[in-house]
């Protein structure tokens, strides 16, 4: 008896134990936001259409249907008149960069948006335990978060990785791997640098599948304070509720559409595939239906349920294929309150605002990024994010959907729940009151109407250099 009751106890002991463990876990496996800033280039820097096309025209091997053609990309992808480059594009040295210019380049990213996120949130250097930094095109020795620690003069004890080649959704890779983190440590800050180096890797050939990238990225970066400390969560602006990675990596037709590769004269660029649609439509796919089970509520997952159960009873019934029509679809209005979308193009925004069913309002701070600042990479979605808290839409409460798309090809999103009422305008502060602008059209073809008109190629010739 005295046995029984011996084991009775132990087992009781030991299942009190189980749950505050489990309890424990889950208290210290949060993820908070304390701040992030948004690196802003000089004025010096800005480039409007005119600019653009001067710099394109400098390379020799382009003849005058690819410098139209690129004219007209730039014109149609809803990039605005005051987007930033690197120094190098201005100087006319684009095509004799050095390794020192992409560090410069990274240098001022740097100064800016850790700079004034450390001062902001009152932490130091030294109390940085993790540093995670993704730059995907370049790669030095030391490397660049060796050379933030050097720079900040951090602790020989800091937890560093630093990440390349994971393109436009390295973002959100970084946050995962301090997600990680902490749920091992306890205590701890977290730093997130994402940026991405453009001055070293243009691209002089003549190859439309290959050109292309030349006009759509943009300079930018962004510096994040991530803790898992409990006692700081009076002052975290947002948690992460869940974080979902798929990768295609293994399919040939996802890994091959944007990779760095040279062309037959052996210029080396990005080269993006016509399978690239196709391949970003299904990781995306993927990723939401990996997603959507952890965050929706249980009456959305039930009613998309049902409505796919009656669809295909109906088709059964009549014995004849589905052409299309309405489809079932899950509401992620239902769980989401804000769709912050990687800045990968119009025709991105547009694909990923039909698939989700969003409204233009919902698409309105991707889109006005895009005109800003353009698709600078991985730091995009925080560019997205700062738009939101500027126009002063996120309350307490609300979540947001991070969703990112990456050469690969893969998926990364996350939802935040946002912490408190935000209203600082970041990198916004300056311009926010001119968003949105009545018309976002280019006013490039009002100065150059030519472009639409019919040309020998040979009159390319007469243009002078620039």
């Amino acid at each position: 008896m005295e046995l029984l009751v011996f084991v009775c106890a132990l087992s009781l002991v030991y299942f009190l134990f189980m749950i505050w463990k489990w309890v424990d876990a889950e208290r210290d496996g949060v993820c908070y936001v304390l701040d992030y800033q948004c690196h802003k280039p000089t004025d010096d820097r800005m480039l409007d259409t005119e600019t653009c096309g001067k710099i394109i025209k400098r390379s020799k091997n382009l003849g005058l249907h690819e410098y139209k053609f690129l004219l007209k990309a730039i014109v149609s992808s809803g990039i605005g008149e005051q987007t930033y480059a690197p120094r190098i594009m201005f100087s006319g040295k684009q095509d004799k960069s050095t390794l020192v210019d992409g560090i410069l380049e990274m240098d001022e990213v740097f100064e800016d948006s850790i700079g004034k996120l450390l001062c902001r949130s009152g932490i130091t250097p030294m109390e940085i335990d993790v540093l995670v930094i993704n730059v995907a095109m370049l790669s030095t020795v030391p490397s660049l978060a060796a050379r933030i620690i050097n720079r900040y003069k951090m602790r020989d004890d800091i937890k560093v990785f630093n990440l390349t080649a994971m393109g436009c959704s390295a973002s959100v890779i970084s946050i995962d791997i301090v997600r990680n983190l902490f749920k091992t440590y306890r205590n701890l800050f977290a730093l997130v640098v994402t940026s991405e180096s453009l001055g070293p890797n243009w691209y002089f050939g003549n190859q439309r599948s290959m050109i292309l990238p030349n006009c759509l990225f943009r300079s930018g970066g962004c510096a994040i304070l991530l803790t898992n400390k409990r006692a700081m969560k009076h002052r975290a602006m947002f948690k992460l509720k869940c974080l979902v990675r798929t990768h295609h990596g293994a399919r040939d037709e996802s890994y091959n559409c944007c990779m760095q590769k040279e062309d037959d004269q052996g210029n080396l660029g990005i080269y993006l595939g016509k399978t690239l649609p196709k391949a970003a439509t299904r990781a995306l796919v993927h990723n939401l239906r990996e997603i959507a089970p952890k965050i929706l509520p249980a009456r959305e997952l039930l009613r998309f349920m049902v409505m796919l159960i009656v669809q295909k009873m109906r088709r059964s019934s009549s014995n004849i294929k589905s052409t299309g029509g309405t489809k079932a679809a899950v509401n992620f209005k239902t769980c989401v309150d804000h769709f912050c979308i990687h800045t990968g193009g119009k025709a991105v925004i547009d694909g990923i605002g039909m698939s989700l069913n969003l409204s233009e309002y919902d698409l309105e701070p991707v889109r006005m990024t895009l005109h800003r600042f353009g698709n600078t990479s991985a730091s995009s979605l925080w560019y997205v994010l700062g738009y939101m808290e500027a126009k002063k839409r996120l309350k307490r409460g609300d979540y947001v959907l991070m969703l990112s798309l990456g050469a690969g090809f893969k998926c990364n999103s996350c939802l935040w729940e946002v912490m408190k009422d935000l209203r600082d305008g970041n990198v916004w502060k300056d311009c926010i009151d001119g968003y949105p602008p009545e018309s976002l059209a280019n006013p490039f073809m009002e100065k150059y109407s030519w472009i639409n008109q019919e040309h020998d190629p040979s009159t390319f010739k007469l243009f002078p250099d620039q």
